[in-house]
């Protein structure tokens, strides 16, 4: 199933995002928090794409093996990161083969220790330009891309994002996903924007719930996202408790989604971390008060 069409504002979907572990205690992990979220009925979930050489080839691993195992709609991440057109054309063949219809593309993070992002040699410097060459090459994938509703942290005005994002569009993107944000103000003025310069595919809210202090400071400092003055004072009062903290995060998340789906949004995204018990009190609580589709 194409993920394009699963997006409808009249039923929206939730859908789930993970990382392939690298470990054999953080598998086990994930097919436990994947079989918990099962029950929830997700319209699709995805695996991102690593740096590493295995942590690629897992990510082409998990989608087959989720769709097969589950019969639940999987996502690939694919990045420019450390790609010749050569290598990205040969897994773009693998995910073909494997029968997986939606890739979400990305340019991807400058390896670490790197400050800014440099292509290989023949490789793309810039999503957009990977978005071309999927679609040049006639390969049949639903293609997803990334937004950025505080603009992306690399790019000098929002203005200049939204340039950069509309091309990205243009090249042949079916749908995108947010950036996280905890204040939908950004969200709806950003959706605003983006409809006044042509972008006209669904924009999905990525959500994750804030379920430990320490994330705060990395996730600012990572994507740029706000946090919201009263919510930080919130969680600095409660540090100290983990399990307060938690329960601050989710009902934050909560409110987050409950308004969203209010004003319309296509679907909601989840970032898991690869854990489920928040997410899974999102979408439960979310699903108890969403009246049911019209058949």
């Amino acid at each position: 199933m194409k993920i394009r069409n699963r997006l409808n504002p009249s039923n929206p979907c939730f859908s789930f995002e993970f990382f392939p572990p690298k470990t054999e205690e953080g598998e086990q992990r994930l097919l436990s928090t994947l079989a918990d979220l099962v029950e929830l009925d997700p319209g699709f979930v995805s695996v991102t794409y690593g740096a590493g050489g295995s942590t690629r080839d897992r990510t082409v691993e998990l989608v087959t093996q989720i769709k097969k195992a589950t019969g639940i709609e999987a996502m690939a991440h694919l990045t420019c990161v450390g790609h010749s057109r050569d290598e990205l054309k040969q897994l773009l063949d693998r995910l073909a083969a494997a029968k997986i219809e939606n890739v979400l593309l990305l340019r991807g993070d400058p390896p670490k220790g790197e400050r800014g992002f440099r292509p290989v040699e023949n490789g793309f410097r810039y999503a957009s330009e990977l978005v071309e060459f999927v679609r040049q090459n006639d390969y049949p994938f639903c293609l997803g891309g990334a937004c950025y509703p505080e603009g992306h942290i690399e790019t000098p005005s929002r203005d200049d994002d939204l340039r950069h994002l509309k091309q990205k569009v243009d090249n042949g993107l079916d749908f995108l996903i947010t950036q996280i944000f905890f204040d939908n103000a950004f969200y709806f003025d950003f959706v605003e924007r983006a409809r006044r310069v042509g972008i006209n595919v669904p924009i999905v809210p990525g959500i994750m719930p804030i379920t430990n202090f320490q994330q705060v400071d990395r996730m600012t400092r990572m994507c740029g996202a706000t946090v919201p003055m009263r919510l930080l004072l919130q969680l600095e009062r409660v540090k100290d408790d983990p399990i307060a903290v938690t329960q601050l995060g989710v009902a934050h998340a909560t409110v987050q989604c409950m308004e969203l789906l209010h004003r319309g949004v296509p679907g909601l995204h989840f970032y898991t971390l690869n854990r489920s018990p928040a997410t899974r009190m999102i979408v439960t609580a979310l699903k108890g008060r969403q009246p049911a589709p019209a058949r």
